[in-house]
């Protein structure tokens, strides 16, 4: 299930500006294909040190990526130009997060700083200093907070996006250095990643650490929430991620469910598709891995890199996967046809899964090979959602 990318044979076609990340028949766009890949992929160098983290933005015409060379980027996802330059930290970038309007930036940094940029004319709206190294940044999806983590005191905070002012420093949180903070999707948590190999999550309303989590043997490198908040997932040192079902509260009795033997070397970073059918991670192996999450399984591995992925994203339309590296560069895989390249088909074969389309939301989804697809037309993602489902049958 390897797909490797690093020769560059440079593929043309016609633009077409849809709104959309650009496919591989469009574009204006130069797509890299080693000869004989299945994955077409386009690389953008503009960096001059690695890239430690990469977003899709804009209806997915922009991307934002920050760099150890101390900025943060805006690139035109077309032309594969960089439209903008945010420079403003001495001392590499740790993540840089776009505000859900689109029309600020969020950047930490080793300086010691968080910044708040106003994308349109480049502006500082505000610098907040830590006491250490701000290894983390994240914004929350309802517009009112950031959130940092810093290694002096191990300590959290919680900042008004209005001013900059704290909101709540939670010192001591984690008995190591945390490596990384999130909040989850509808903004009334916070989940946090730590050297001490821990994950919490830290509830906004009671102010308390109602999760802990301990599976991992080595160091827990991030963590992501699926977009219905079901499951979180971890991402380790230990060259694993674990899913756990955090909505059902199944974790506290049967702990976590681990992906293995996916990547070869640490995982540093992970990232669920907003339909949740896919989970993206990437490793210090230079690796990028695509995992079905309804089977937990690993689907196919990306290679190419030079360098330690640092992080990833995924298109919302789940066709495009966003990758970045130790080696200046971020690529942009297009995995539309992923399902059809033989090495996945025969890899599901092995498992004996065959895969339908659903009836509902008409996205592909697996069933095991001796199974009726007329009994079984919709995907479990649709199943869940169903507000039938947890309704008591009339007696």
């Amino acid at each position: 299930m390897l797909v490797t990318s690093k020769s560059e044979c440079k593929l043309q076609a016609v633009e077409e500006n849809t709104g959309t990340v650009p496919s591989a028949n469009s574009a204006n766009a130069l797509w890299e294909n080693e000869h004989l890949s299945q994955i077409p992929f386009k690389v953008l160098r503009g960096h001059q040190q690695g890239v430690t983290s990469c977003q899709f933005c804009m209806s997915g015409e922009r991307i934002l990526s920050a760099s150890k060379d101390g900025n943060s980027q805006l690139w035109n996802i077309f032309t594969n130009k960089v439209m903008q330059t945010f420079t403003s930290h001495t001392l590499p970038v740790t993540r840089c997060k776009i505000s859900p309007d689109e029309s600020k930036l969020l950047s930490s940094s080793w300086d010691k700083t968080l910044c708040y940029f106003d994308i349109e004319t480049g502006d500082v709206l505000w610098r907040a200093s830590h006491d250490g190294i701000v290894m983390f940044c994240d914004l929350s999806s309802d517009g009112k907070y950031a959130l940092s983590c810093t290694d002096f005191n191990n300590t959290v905070k919680l900042w008004d996006l209005r001013d900059g002012s704290i909101i709540e420093e939670i010192v001591g949180h984690h008995s190591s250095t945390p490596t990384s903070c999130v909040f989850s999707p509808n903004s009334q948590r916070i989940a946090t990643t730590s050297m001490d190999r821990t994950t919490k999550v830290w509830d906004l309303l009671s102010k308390k650490t109602t999760i802990t989590l301990s599976g991992h043997k080595n160091i827990v490198s991030s963590c992501c929430f699926s977009e219905n908040e079901r499951f979180l997932c971890t991402a380790s040192w230990d060259k694993s991620l674990q899913m756990w079902d955090i909505s059902t509260g199944m974790f506290r009795s049967q702990g976590a469910f681990n992906l293995t033997k996916g990547h070869d070397g640490s995982v540093s970073c992970c990232k669920f598709s907003s339909d949740v059918q896919h989970l993206i991670s990437g490793g210090y192996d230079c690796a990028v891995v695509v995992w079905d999450v309804e089977n937990k399984c690993k689907k196919v591995v990306l290679k190419g890199h030079d360098g330690w992925i640092n992080g990833v994203d995924i298109s919302r339309d789940g066709k495009s996967i966003l990758s970045c590296s130790d080696d200046k560069t971020i690529r942009l895989w297009n995995i539309e046809e992923a399902d059809h390249i033989p090495a996945v088909i025969e890899n599901r074969r092995a498992m004996g899964l065959k895969i339908v389309k659903c009836e509902k939301c008409s996205k592909p989804f697996s069933i095991a090979q001796l199974e009726d697809p007329a009994d079984i037309g919709i995907c479990v993602f649709c199943r869940l959602a169903d507000p039938e489902r947890n309704k008591l049958p009339y007696i």
